[in-house]
């Protein structure tokens, strides 16, 4: 028997011998985790599609690409900060902070006086999003034995499929009738009282294995931890990178030029040494994680983009698609959790791999003006339901490789590198569709061009996956 094997038994025995996530030994932490993320994803979708309507009514339009990059460059930050406090004293306290900083950033965002205000705000919560996300990561991590961890990873992305079905659409009418300051006011105000319950549900719990009882780090552990200074670093670069990226001018090549700087000093900092290399185990795990969310989350900038502004596909339209990809991820995760428990991760996120190649394609030929703007449409759910099986199954591998108190160490490089790629994937898409233009080609064909570049990590990480195995 393989140690594949070991690790995943049948879903029969494990239901019939194991308790499950609602039993009573876990349904407390399973609802409180599944709350955080129905809230996180809530605030999260709804306010997106007002961001465009505040930078106008604010009058910077110009620096909106930083309004919009910002949140992933804070999330660098703050998934970070969120590991480490995590591996020093438990998920529980920067889980709480995460949840009263969402409050916090939409109060500042809602009372915003100039676009400025609103980037702090996002900022911000670019900074609480990522504390959250490791934290809860962290907190599975610590709360779950092995074989509960794809089911629980599975529901945080269940989580998202009422708030991807109603906050999108309930947004944009508050905005209509109202203003988008109503919607950040109104998020503030349902997420508080929630965020107060759950920093004193988390006040009664009990200390997490993996903290030690003095809440300190080792000396080990702090000589391994990077800098503060380093993540703020890495922040700003990712912050340069997505602004620079707007425009096709010196000014911008510099901003540019200033954020791959940074970016390529100081990343392996906060990676495992390897990363970059794909050294077999935790290393190749979290290479993975970037490669695939920079592939899905161009996919879902992009495709977008194409079909409203060159092949005319209403916006309410495209909207399903986004509705979609929401409900197919969360299935797909589903599956991957529970009906394919017994295959091994790494052949999982071989096959998700390949169905995200397989979107790609879509959106290449949906490209051309002599095919139906639908096969674009379609790479959006496809390339989700891709994510969603093999999302999980990285994090599962991942953890798989941590010691029990260096859990917040990988998720918080599982959650860099995870934003690292969407930076660097959609910027570089980005650059070569802006230069195409710049040459003289066709916007369509740019699109294509951009589009077809994303088949190289979506088959490096299908050749790969099997380095991340834990053997």
């Amino acid at each position: 028997m393989t140690a594949e094997q070991t690790v995943h038994p049948s879903s029969s025995d494990i239901d019939e011998a194991q308790p499950g996530i609602f039993s009573r030994q876990h349904a407390a932490a399973t609802l409180t985790f599944a709350t955080v993320m129905f809230l996180t994803g809530f605030a999260a979708l709804a306010v997106v599609p007002t961001l465009p309507t505040a930078a106008e009514d604010l009058d910077g339009v110009a620096l909106f690409p930083l309004v919009a990059g910002c949140f992933v460059a804070a999330s660098l930050l703050g998934g970070v900060l969120g590991g480490h406090w995590a591996d020093r004293s438990g998920a529980r306290r920067p889980l709480a902070l995460g949840m009263i900083l969402s409050v916090v950033t939409l109060l500042v965002s809602a009372s915003s006086l100039s676009v400025w205000q609103l980037v702090v705000g996002r900022f911000v919560d670019g900074l609480a999003a990522g504390m959250v996300a490791v934290s809860v990561t962290t907190a599975i991590g610590q709360s779950y034995p092995e074989y509960l961890r794809p089911r629980m990873l599975a529901m945080m992305s269940a989580s998202w499929i009422i708030p991807s079905l109603v906050g999108p659409p309930i947004a944009g009418v508050v905005a209509e009738a109202w203003s988008w300051r109503v919607v950040f006011y109104g998020l503030a105000a349902l997420t508080a009282l929630p965020a107060l319950a759950l920093v004193a549900v988390l006040r009664r719990a009990p200390a997490e294995d993996g903290a030690r009882a003095d809440g300190l780090p080792s000396a080990e552990e702090r000589a391994s931890r990077p800098p503060l200074l380093v993540a703020a670093m890495l922040s700003l670069g990712a912050a340069l990178g997505q602004y620079g990226v707007s425009g096709w001018d010196v000014r911008h090549l510099l901003f540019v030029a200033a954020g791959v700087a940074l970016l390529v000093v100081f990343a392996p900092r906060l990676l495992p040494a390897g990363t970059w290399r794909s050294a077999r185990g935790l290393p190749t795990a979290v290479l993975l994680r970037g490669l695939t969310s920079g592939t899905y989350f161009t996919v879902e900038a992009l495709v977008p983009l194409m079909l409203i502004t060159e092949r005319r596909v209403a916006a309410v339209t495209v909207g399903v698609a986004f509705t979609a990809s929401a409900v197919l991820w969360a299935g797909a995760s589903w599956v991957q959790g529970k009906l394919l428990q017994d295959v091994a991760r790494h052949r999982l996120v071989t096959a998700g791999a390949l169905i995200m190649a397989v979107s790609v394609a879509f959106a290449v030929a949906g490209s051309f003006s002599g095919v139906s703007p639908l096969l674009a449409m379609a790479a959006m759910p496809l390339a989700a339901i891709g994510m969603g099986m093999l999302d999980p199954c990285v994090t599962v591998l991942s953890l798989s490789h941590s010691s029990p108190d260096r859990l917040g160490h990988t998720t918080g490089a599982m959650q860099t590198n995870m934003n690292l790629g969407q930076v660097v994937v959609l910027a570089f898409a980005t650059a070569v569709l802006n230069a195409g233009l710049a040459a003289g080609a066709s916007r369509l064909g740019g699109y294509a061009i951009a589009f077809s570049l994303l088949l190289v990590p979506t088959l490096l990480v299908a050749v790969l996956a099997v380095r991340a195995r834990k053997d």
